[in-house]
């Protein structure tokens, strides 16, 4: 994955809200706007990498595409709900080829439908479509991600004292805040990973980052400096990470795995859906 195509977070958020404010304009309906915007997020994760790259300014693609539902659903107001298009979302082969890219190295541990879920959870891809691939039911499959998750959490942080976690977490929030790419590559790995887990709601990132400079390039574009993004210390699944707000609503939640070098995974939540609890706590 090329960290050239990370978006800062004002970006993304701004663009999502947009594409909001279009969709509610032309149905008239904060839920029905919901739908089009995912559906159209979805058409956009569809297209091949090619395809995208073609698209000199996705914000108009989408807009267009936004523009495009609405109509077809104003012209069709007895159809109900659309779900996604036939052929919609990644092709097996192409989830295949991305678990193969992800699972070297430190998911040869995992079993195969391991691997295949921890891909779900750390690109967004849609359940059904990993399901079918591994050949369990979406409830199985959450477990299994979760599973996953947990051992691989084990197998990088199992010697890392919380007071050096702490300590990290807080030099890495420094790094970003300052944007010291320096600073932050040195806390990293050698081999750091980073994961953007959009969801297919917003336009991250859809595969892993890997190495230090890499990564730190990719996190510094994400949280690039506005006046409207800011950057605090959190206690993130039991352990201290970061939560990147845009204005007053929680953007991204940063969870971190130490090891005694560093650094050694990044998992970086900016699914709307996911991060809806975390904006409906007191400030």
């Amino acid at each position: 994955m090329d960290q050239s195509d990370a978006v800062p977070i004002g970006e993304l958020w701004e663009e999502r809200r947009f594409l909001l404010d279009v969709a509610h304009w032309m149905l008239g309906d904060p839920g029905a706007a919901e739908s089009v915007v995912d559906e159209a997020y979805r058409r956009w994760y569809g297209l091949s990498d090619a395809a995208r790259r073609q698209v000199t300014v996705p914000r108009s693609w989408l807009a267009k595409t936004v523009g495009g539902i609405c109509l077809d659903r104003l012209a069709r107001p007895g159809r109900g709900e659309a779900g996604p298009e036939e052929g919609d979302g990644a092709r097996p082969s192409e989830v295949e080829e991305e678990a193969g890219r992800v699972v070297l190295n430190a998911l040869e541990s995992l079993s195969t439908a391991e691997r295949a879920a921890f891909v779900f959870r750390a690109f967004g891809m849609a359940p059904g479509t990993v399901a079918d691939i591994v050949g369990r039911t979406e409830p199985e499959l959450a477990e299994l991600a979760a599973r996953a998750r947990q051992r691989l959490r084990l197998r990088r942080t199992r010697s890392t004292t919380p007071q050096l976690h702490d300590a990290v977490v807080h030099a890495v929030r420094r790094a970003c805040v300052t944007e010291d790419g320096e600073l932050l590559t040195s806390l990293l790995c050698s081999d750091a990973t980073a994961f953007f887990d959009g969801g297919g709601k917003v336009r991250a990132l859809t595969g892993p980052v890997h190495g230090c400079r890499q990564v730190a390039d990719s996190l510094l574009t994400l949280l690039g400096r506005s006046p409207h993004t800011t950057l605090t210390t959190h206690s993130v699944n039991g352990r201290t990470g970061l939560v990147a707000r845009y204005g007053c609503r929680v953007a991204a939640v940063i969870s971190l795995d130490v090891s005694d070098d560093g650094v050694a995974q990044i998992w970086v939540m900016l699914n709307p859906d996911k991060l809806r609890s975390w904006n409906r706590r007191p400030t």
